[in-house]
């Protein structure tokens, strides 16, 4: 046999196991295993559920609601970071062998921002710079697929790993117009400010089989890297309906971001039994242009001040993923998702919903938060959306000028991911945890 013929043979047979063969466009996929809809950063709103929209009043408010920045009354500086535990059990119906736990470990920062309240105009305003990570890519599955079809019989070994994150420099403006009625906007910069603003799937297979009886060895080494650009602006408004209630509203304006696509791929076959039957290809890289259509996304919430020390909210967030979209250069939609034509699918909206509570311990010296939430987040999957859920809990401590918030926060989905990968049947339960740690310093 060639060997051309041979390593083709291989390649083809082996690959589509997962949907990976030599046409790049079923490969083009966005998978972003951590929340579709993270609206806003800071341990306190997480600690909270998420539920921050008509609160909005540190820092992060240019992330959640930047009409409720106004709240600031001193120049304030704030840095979060964030662990993250997940765990993700991934079932093959249709190739068992296969299934498999995969395990992430990761800590990233998580905001970073300093804020500054003036007075002109007989109004109070500020202004505000801010850094906010809000997408991430972190993936590891190691797992075993076994091929035997016709004079083929082959054991591969798959590893595919994704890291990378999204993040944003915000520029923030808020503007009190009445005493009790603010508005603000948030312009969010996407682009390789401080690391890479991107991410990167890699994937390995090294098997081991026989071929027409022939013994052989398969390696196949495939990278893609995506870098993203845009930009979008966070506008809200927050409205103290009484001393007791009140309202607040944010819309993120939908977007084009630029994705710089490189595919870099190679491949070895080697038959240990035959001289001159082995191939080796150097890398090869190809490039390609490509955009990503980011949804309408816009949210209400509405906060109920008991006292002083006991406070509720509650947040109702929409996004709009059926205007979800990567066209290529051959100007097709596809879903980001699956690489399918949207012709052949379809993203449903989905509705965020978000509940948390907030109790201070105050004294003369020091306030201890305790905090709780709880909330529905799901994540839109071709042909509808995956139901995650989750819950929070949050402490910290404020003395004097500075305030220290934590925050651990659940989330968990069970039989999600089941239009990702027809080819394998695949369905996953995820469990997530994550821990949030915050410090604010008032000037």
């Amino acid at each position: 046999m060639p060997n051309r013929l041979a390593a083709w043979m291989l390649l083809t047979l082996t690959c589509p196991a997962l949907g990976w063969a030599a046409n790049p466009v079923p490969d083009s996929r966005l998978e972003i295993p951590s929340s579709f809809n993270p609206v806003g950063s800071g341990a306190r709103a997480l600690g909270m559920g998420g539920a921050f929209i008509p609160v909005a009043d540190d820092a992060t408010a240019a992330s959640w609601n930047p009409g409720g920045l106004v709240q600031l009354e001193k120049p304030e500086i704030s840095i979060v970071g964030a662990g993250l535990w997940r765990t993700e059990d991934n079932h093959f119906a249709l190739r068992p062998e296969g299934s498999h736990q995969g395990d992430v470990n990761a800590t990233r920062l998580n905001y970073l921002s300093a804020s500054y309240p003036f007075k002109a105009l007989d109004r109070n305003m500020i202004l505000s710079l801010n850094y906010q990570n809000l997408f991430e890519f972190d993936r590891d599955w190691k797992f075993p697929l076994h091929t035997a079809s016709g004079a083929l019989d082959t054991t591969d070994q798959h590893h595919y790993t994704q890291d990378g994150a999204l993040y944003a420099l915000g520029l923030a403006y808020a503007v009190q117009i009445t005493p009790a009625f603010s508005v603000g906007a948030t312009l969010n910069l996407w682009d390789d400010w401080f690391q890479d603003n991107g991410w990167q799937q890699r994937y390995r297979i090294d098997g081991a089989g026989t071929l027409g009886g022939q013994s052989f060895l398969l390696h196949r080494d495939k990278t893609e890297d995506y870098a993203f650009r845009g930009r979008n602006a966070n506008l809200g408004f927050l409205w103290q309906l009484t001393s007791q209630w009140t309202l607040g509203g944010v819309i993120k304006t939908p977007f084009d971001a630029d994705i710089r696509h490189r595919i870099t791929e190679s491949y070895q076959v080697q038959f240990p039994e035959q001289s001159g039957f082995d191939v080796t290809t150097d890398p090869t890289t190809s490039r390609q242009d490509e955009t990503l259509r980011m949804p309408l996304a816009y949210g209400l919430g509405l906060a109920y001040r008991h006292n002083d020390r006991l406070s509720f909210a509650v947040d109702l967030y929409r996004t709009e993923w059926s205007q979800f979209s990567l066209t290529g250069a051959d100007g097709v939609k596809r879903s980001p998702l699956s690489g399918h034509p949207l012709s052949d699918t379809r993203l449903d909206d989905t509705l965020w919903v978000r509940a948390g509570v907030e109790y201070l311990t105050i004294t003369d010296n020091y306030v201890i938060p305790l905090r709780a939430g709880l909330f529905y987040d799901p994540a839109p999957a071709d042909g509808g959306h995956d139901d995650f859920y989750g819950l929070s809990l949050g402490t910290g401590l404020g003395y004097q000028r500075f305030i220290f918030d934590l925050a651990y926060q659940y989330r968990w989905g069970n039989h999600v991911g089941t239009a990702s990968l027809p080819q394998v049947g695949l369905s996953q339960d995820i469990s997530e945890h994550r821990l949030y740690a915050s410090l604010i310093v008032h000037f």
